[in-house]
């Protein structure tokens, strides 16, 4: 009975104390990730309110591609009638 005895004091005195500050660091590290969570969907939510104009830029950008390609096509045509 005095190993019992023994074996609980050892338990409450040495053990549930390691336990107790190794989940104390596991739960720390827990609410800094929750942290950078959420710092990361408000920068997310803040992020797709500025994409809105996204389609219209691309639209101009494939409108001014088509310009760029048929001035280019019209160079090299040119270009080529001049070289034998």
């Amino acid at each position: 009975m005095t190993l019992w005895w023994i074996g609980n004091a050892i338990l409450l005195f040495v053990v549930f104390p390691i336990v107790v500050a190794l989940l104390n660091r596991v739960l720390s590290a827990v609410e800094r990730i929750r942290w950078a969570a959420d710092d990361i969907l408000a920068g997310g939510g803040r992020l797709a309110g500025q994409l809105e104009p996204v389609p219209g830029l691309l639209a101009k950008t494939d409108a001014t591609v088509q310009q760029v390609a048929v001035g280019a096509t019209r160079y090299a045509g040119s270009v080529a009638k001049l070289l034998p």
